[in-house]
């Protein structure tokens, strides 16, 4: 059998996809779809299992399940568990103490093989996090590792249905990564994070790799055909192009997937080193070679060694390319040593090896146990840590060009382990309406119900104003109405949307429609500008495209006063986690004026007819720099929104620059 022999391919490519994997997270920007790496080990990890597992069921009829799984979990946990066990205790050095619990709990779901399954239900962003877990690369693990435990089972039931009929067998399994490929791309419109984290949504990579596997199992001529050897070359071109080409925009996995996995398939299925033209023996070169023998490795200790020390820097004081660059570079000896000491001693030792395959589980599973209580206690005890400077400041007023506080006061409200939940009202009671909703009608709030109609209209940034105007309403000068929408602008920017929402087209529409027939007595626009933006585009084009949208906008609103609340400062990172590492130096987590606010796109926004303007952000920042914490209040809950108390705090503010102060 050709999958039995040894495949130096295979090997390189292994390589390749490790190599553009810690690229991709070193950030280097010529290589924007790196990620697809991991695509190419699933092929890989498919057809060589099936290869295994088919060779078992058509020399043996059945599949050794206990020995099975213990091959697997010497041959993936020892090295798995102990850089998890690593990775913790580094992070609890250096990674600032807000973001230790959800340290904990992603080790703990890790130890657990389900990381995958948390990042999914906490609705993780894999391409765009600004401050991705220590663990988040173990995703790819959780779904290899799940795709184990089931996998065999399939295989053998399927097996002994189609009696033993190879068609037949393909066929089902062909089915099944057909389902498979049509559920992720259901998801990756519906709901990304599960397209992308879970097993059910990429098993059909797997699957693809699998179903090459029956096709190779006799080492078919084919195989060893000039044409295939061109198909490796071409499949060698579509994971190189899937990487230069592909970035966070991309809708992905969808029909994107398509071009690494058959990448990846057409290397494998015409990569043979006696392969006339293929790449096999380019592939097959020492350094390749040695980097693919201790790609597992790298893959797993590069992560950690990038992310901690972004983490433990202030936003302030990001580390330079140079800096990411090394890290990643570092990731090869250290995948070395561990290949080296953990990898292969705990392969085959003969105290394993030879006893039975129950030995090996119940040891994995024991250390597993091990890092789940260690962490599940050390959360519970991070919970009691102070996470201010012991010293309160009296409340600030708000004022033009504030001054930021030098400590995080005693009194800091909201409290920084509070702070992701300091969000507006209305997001509690579902008037700022969710990704799927198209719910257009609107909510109203306010004391006297005949008093002058104000409609906040947007996104998140735009229901970050809420808290704000919220006074005004129930002190009876306006009745506030409300008309927001996650990730959705009220500014005409729809070609410009990282992914198709339909949802965000039919609700604007509908707001539009019924402001038109019910015209309110001013109507106050804001959204998340540079997030709509093309991210590659030059910045005068975006300034004007983001002009443009909102010239429609205005055009398309009824003919009443409409003002646009230019967009807050943006910090990159969450300034609460950042805070919890600088008690007394909150200065660390202040970042320039200069990078938190695009000038570009405001004097685009000025420019359009018809609209009044406001910028607010002079008394969120001062001159030179916007800080994290002004006198007792906390400004932002993450890197990108207001405080709903920082809001509510520029009520009378904002009143004034709206006109309607009393």
């Amino acid at each position: 059998m050709a999958g039995r022999r040894q495949r130096t391919d295979i090997q390189g490519m292994r390589a390749l996809a490790v190599g553009i994997v810690v690229l991709f997270h070193c950030g280097v920007p010529w290589l924007p779809g790196g990620y697809v790496g991991v695509d190419v080990f699933f092929v890989i990890s498919g057809f060589l299992i099936t290869t295994h597992l088919l060779g078992a069921l058509t020399g043996d009829g059945r599949i050794g399940f206990a020995d099975f799984y213990a091959r697997r979990a010497r041959r993936i946990l020892p090295a798995s568990l102990a850089v998890l066990m690593i990775t913790v205790i580094a992070s609890m050095l250096w990674v600032p103490p807000l973001m230790l619990r959800q340290m904990f709990t992603a080790a703990i779901a890790t130890a657990l093989y389900v990381p995958n399954v948390l990042f999914a239900v906490q609705g993780t962003d894999y391409l765009a996090e600004t401050a991705p877990s220590v663990f988040q690369h173990y995703w790819s693990l959780g779904v290899e590792e799940q795709f184990y435990l089931v996998w065999p089972g399939v295989l053998a039931l399927a097996f002994h249905l189609c009696r033993r009929s190879s068609r037949a067998l393909f066929a089902v399994i062909a089915a099944i990564v057909a389902l498979s490929f049509v559920g992720g791309l259901v998801l990756t419109v519906t709901n990304p994070p599960w397209a992308f984290f879970s097993l059910p949504t990429r098993a059909w990579e797997l699957g693809a790799g699998g179903l090459l596997a029956m096709l190779m199992r006799t080492d078919p001529a084919w195989a060893r055909s000039r044409a295939a050897g061109v198909g490796a070359w071409v499949g060698l071109a579509a994971i190189l192009g899937a990487s230069l080409l592909f970035d966070e925009s991309t809708l992905f996995p969808g029909y994107a997937a398509l071009l690494p996995v058959l990448g990846a398939a057409l290397m494998i299925a015409g990569g043979h080193v006696a392969t006339p033209w293929s790449p096999g023996r380019a592939m097959s070169v020492k350094p390749l070679q040695l980097l693919g023998l201790i790609s597992y490795s790298v893959y797993l200790v590069h992560w950690p060694l990038i992310v901690i020390p972004q983490q433990a820097a202030a936003p302030a004081s990001p580390l330079p390319s140079w800096t990411l660059l090394a890290l990643g570079a570092a990731s090869i000896p250290l995948g070395a040593l561990l290949y080296r000491y953990v990898e292969t001693p705990f392969r085959n030792p003969p105290a394993l090896a030879q006893a039975r395959p129950r030995r090996s589980l119940l040891l994995a599973g024991a250390a597993s146990v091990v890092i789940v209580v260690f962490s599940a206690t050390a959360a519970q005890a991070s919970s009691g840590m102070r996470l201010d400077s012991g010293t309160a400041t009296a409340v600030d007023t708000v004022r033009m060009h504030p001054v930021g506080a030098t400590f995080v006061a005693s009194n800091i409200s909201p409290a920084l382990r509070r702070t992701a939940a300091d969000n507006p009202a209305i997001y509690a009671d579902g008037c700022h309406r969710g990704l799927p909703s198209t719910d257009a009608s609107g909510c109203t709030f306010g004391s006297d119900p005949d008093a002058p109609r104000v409609v906040l209209f947007g996104d998140s940034h735009g229901a970050q104003w809420f808290p704000a105007l919220l006074p005004t309403a129930e002190a009876g000068t306006i009745l506030l109405e409300t008309d927001t929408k996650s990730d959705c602008p009220s500014v005409l920017v729809d070609a410009e949307l990282e992914r198709p929402y339909p949802q965000c087209d039919q609700w604007r529409e509908a707001v539009i429609d019924r402001l038109n027939a019910d015209p309110p007595a001013m109507i106050v626009l804001a959204s998340y500008s540079t997030h709509y933006l093309p991210p590659d585009a030059p910045a005068e084009a975006s300034a004007a495209l983001w002009r443009d949208g909102l010239d429609a906008t205005v055009a398309a609103l009824p003919d009443v006063p409409v003002t646009w609340i230019t967009d807050t400062p943006h910090q990159g990172a969450t300034p609460a986690i950042c805070l919890s590492a600088h008690l007394d130096d909150a200065d660390a987590c202040a970042v320039p004026r200069a990078q938190a606010i695009d000038t570009r796109l405001q004097k685009e926004e000025q420019r359009v007819a018809g609209l009044g303007w406001i910028d607010m952000n002079n008394y969120i920042c001062g001159p030179d720099e916007c800080p994290a914490v002004i006198g007792s209040y906390l400004v932002y809950r993450d890197g990108n929104h207001l405080t709903a108390t920082y809001s509510r705090a520029l009520s009378k503010k904002l009143d004034d620059q709206l006109g309607l102060g009393g």
